[in-house]
C-alpha cells in the first residue's frame, strides 16, 4: 500500500522512534520513500527492535528526551518536516504506579512540548499525537468507546492519556484553526502486539522470557479482555490519517479509534491459548488471588468513524495477528541480524493481505 504515494520524498519527524510503535513505523516509513528523522531516548536494551533492525544506520537517529521543550523545538526547527508523529510516551501500566511523576512528566508535558515544537515549525501539514485505548473513562461496559466518550483513567498511565488527550484537543481548539496552520489529530489503539515489542509486564513479551526459558508465563490477569491488534494494523490508521490531514485537511482533525472489528475481544487466557497452538513447548499458570494495582477486565473500541471516514479497516483476523506475532519473535530468536528484512517481510505480508480482501485506505 502506497498510501497515495503522499510520504514518498517527504521528511517526517518521529518521537519516540526507539520505541516498539516507532521503531516499525519508521521501517514502514522508509520504505515508502520517506526521509525518516527519529528524536527519542536510548532504547531499552540490545533485544530492543531498534536495535536488532540496526535502525541507527537506516534513518536519521538523535537522542533527546521530550521533556526538554527548548533541545525538542531545536530538532523540529533544523528538521523542517512535513509530517510529525508523537509517539514518544511512558507506555506501561505497572511502571505508572511505580512512578507516576515520571509518568505524568513525559507524558502530559511530553504532549505539550510536542505540539509547541509543531506550532513554531511552519513547514509540517499534518501531525499526530498517539496516545492509547486507555484514554477513556472505562466503565468496563460491552460496548465500544467512541471518540466522543468522556477522558478518564484510575490508574496513572491512563489517566495521562486522557489528559494528553484534552492537551490535544486544547491546542486545537486554541491554535491549529485557522486554515493557514498544520492539521493535527491524535489517534488511540488498542493493545499492541508484534514482533520486538521486549517491554516488562506486557503479556506477550513475558510469555516469550517464559517461552526462552522453557518455564510456565503465571497469568496475573487472566480473564481481562482487550482488543489485541499487530502493530501494523494501528500504524496504517495513523499513516492513513496522516495522508487525509495532508490531502484533505482539516475535516481529519480530533480523536480517531484504531482497533480490532467490535467481535474480535479476546482474554488474556485465549490469547496465549492462541499462541500455545504455534507451539506447545511454552504454558501457564493461573495464580491464585493475590492483591495487586487496578487493571482494566474488560475494554473495547468503536472503529466506526475510521472505516467510514478514513476507508480504514483491520487487515487480519485475530488467528493471523498471533501468527504475525509469533513469527515476529521466532524472527527475533532466531535471527535478530536478519531482522530489518524480516520486518519488511511482514509489513509487505499485511500490505498484500490488504489488497486479497479489497481493502484499500488510499483516499
Amino acid at each position: 500500500m502506497s498510501f497515495n504515494n503522499i510520504y514518498k520524498g517527504k521528511k517526517v519527524l518521529i518521537t519516540g522512534h526507539t520505541g516498539f510503535k516507532g521503531s516499525w513505523l519508521a521501517i514502514w516509513l522508509k520504505e515508502l520513500g520517506a526521509e525518516v528523522f527519529g528524536y527519542a531516548l536510548e532504547p531499552y536494551s540490545e533485544i530492543d527492535n531498534f536495535v536488532t533492525c540496526n535502525l541507527e544506520n537506516e534513518i536519521n537517529h538523535t537522542i533527546g528526551d521530550v521533556r526538554d521543550g527548548l533541545a525538542l523545538k531545536k530538532y523540529f526547527q533544523k528538521v523542517q518536516p512535513d509530517f510529525a508523529f508523537h509517539l514518544a510516551a511512558q507506555p506501561l501500566v505497572l511502571l505508572s504506579y511505580q512512578d507516576p511523576v515520571y509518568t505524568f512528566e513525559t507524558n502530559l508535558i511530553g504532549v505539550v512540548n510536542f505540539l509547541e515544537a509543531v506550532r513554531s515549525t511552519p513547514s509540517i501539514k499534518a501531525a499526530i499525537n498517539v496516545t492509547s485505548d486507555k484514554c477513556y473513562d472505562n466503565k468496563e461496559w460491552v460496548w465500544g468507546y467512541r471518540e466522543n466518550e468522556p477522558m478518564g483513567g484510575k490508574d496513572p498511565y491512563s489517566a495521562s492519556k486522557g489528559c494528553a488527550e484534552l492537551i490535544t484537543h486544547s491546542y486545537l481548539e486554541s491554535f491549529f484553526k485557522a486554515e493557514n496552520t498544520c492539521n493535527i489529530a491524535s489517534a488511540r489503539a488498542g493493545n499492541v502486539i508484534g514482533g520486538g515489542d521486549w517491554a516488562a509486564d506486557r503479556i506477550i513479551p513475558d510469555y516469550f522470557r517464559a517461552y526462552q526459558k522453557n518455564e510456565k508465563l503465571l497469568l496475573r490477569n487472566p480473564y481481562a479482555t482487550r482488543p489485541w491488534q499487530h502493530v501494523l494494523e494501528p500504524l496504517s490508521g495513523y499513516l492513513t490519517l496522516g495522508a487525509a490531514l495532508y490531502q484533505q485537511g482539516k475535516k481529519f482533525s480530533g480523536g480517531w479509534n484504531f482497533g480490532p472489528e467490535d467481535f474480535v475481544n479476546y482474554s488474556v487466557k485465549e490469547l496465549i491459548d492462541e499462541t500455545l497452538k504455534f507451539d506447545s513447548r511454552g504454558g501457564y499458570l493461573i495464580p491464585e488471588l493475590t492483591e495487586k494495582p487496578h487493571e482494566a477486565n474488560l475494554l473495547k473500541l468503536d472503529i466506526s468513524k475510521a472505516i467510514s471516514q478514513l476507508k480504514w479497516k483491520p487487515v487480519l483476523s485475530f488467528k493471523e495477528t498471533v501468527d504475525f506475532t509469533f513469527k515476529g519473535y521466532k524472527d527475533d530468536l532466531e535471527s535478530p541480524s536478519a531482522n530489518y528484512e524480516n520486518r519488511i517481510t511482514q509489513i509487505k505480508e499485511y500490505s498484500e493481505k490488504a489488497i486479497a480482501k479489497e481493502i484499500n485506505w488510499a483516499l
